[in-house]
């Protein structure tokens, strides 16, 4: 699903849905599961690696429409979640 230019959405909501996925709620009730499995492995940064550790993946919080985890230690683009880019 892509984003209509200039349209604005922030996530109300993210579950953890198992191994690297979350489930997404945007505030257009559009709702996805983004598998971060790929990003996290092929990173070489050892601040991206960290979150291979499931307690680590899991520890995330939505933030002011963003997904978040600890302070802003990692984060995404709304805009890339929701089209499932990351």
């Amino acid at each position: 699903m892509t984003l209509s230019a200039g349209a604005v959405v922030d996530i109300t909501a993210a579950e953890y849905a198992g191994g690297y996925r979350l489930r997404l709620t945007f505030s257009d009730d559009t709702t996805r599961t983004v598998d971060f499995e790929s990003f996290l492995s092929k990173s070489h940064n050892p601040m991206i690696r960290k979150y291979l550790d499931h307690e680590e993946f899991a520890d995330f919080s939505v933030q002011y429409g963003d997904l978040v985890w600890h302070d802003y230690d990692l984060c995404f683009p709304v805009a890339d979640l929701y089209e499932g880019r990351i």
